[in-house]
């Protein structure tokens, strides 16, 4: 079917995909898209293969030029999430644009390893031990989901200060039941050493407080 329509396979997102079939056609038009994949749908049923019917489908790249109504505006890639976003261009004129950021079920994955470290539990230890320790991942969150629209990151960071906020409370009796108490300490710990957290090197404080 080499000929039938004319596609272009996306790996631009700096890694190698896990699987053959992790794959990215743009089609020029909805009909193109339909027929590719009517015709992936035939050629997979000749090798007694199936796709995936949740993640095969064909998505309407939507921004600011392209304004038509379709089903599907966004789908879901190697953990980042493709869909219509806000931007600003050169001129400071704001506009919608089809980008990738971190999904919601990688940043519910990632909160849910947060939750795991337990840091409440670890108020015998100093802040530089534990920053030290988690640094590594915190950077490779960064690293990876940060490339692409940083912003959507912003509440996990708000995540994990809060978490921090609570081994504040349960190092220190005077911050013990105050929450605001805690997440304003935090902040001047923040201010007073920006570079401890990964996170705070770029905003020079907590995200919360």
């Amino acid at each position: 079917m080499s000929g039938d329509v004319h596609v272009r396979i996306c790996e631009r997102l700096g890694v190698k995909l896990p699987r053959a079939t992790r794959l990215i056609c743009h089609c020029r038009t909805r009909q193109e898209a339909e027929e590719l994949k009517s015709a992936l749908e035939r050629r997979f049923a000749d090798c007694h293969l199936l796709l995936h019917p949740a993640k095969t489908k064909v998505v309407y790249c939507a921004d600011s030029n392209r304004r038509r109504s379709y089903p599907h505006i966004h789908f879901d890639f190697l953990g980042f999430s493709f869909r219509p976003r806000m931007a600003k261009n050169r001129w400071g004129r704001i506009f919608t644009c089809f980008l990738p950021g971190v999904s919601p079920n990688s940043l519910k994955e990632m909160r849910a390893r947060i939750r795991g470290w337990r840091l409440p539990q670890h108020s015998p230890l100093p802040l530089e031990d534990i920053a030290r320790s988690l640094n590594p991942v915190l950077r490779g969150w960064d690293q990876y989901y940060g490339r692409f629209y940083p912003t959507e990151l912003r509440r996990l960071y708000e995540y994990f200060d809060e978490r921090l906020g609570a081994w504040l409370r349960c190092k220190y009796k005077q911050l013990k039941g105050h929450r605001g108490r805690s997440l304003r300490k935090l902040n001047e710990m923040a201010k007073q050493n920006p570079k401890l957290f990964v996170h705070w090197q770029k905003l020079g404080r907590a995200t919360v407080g």
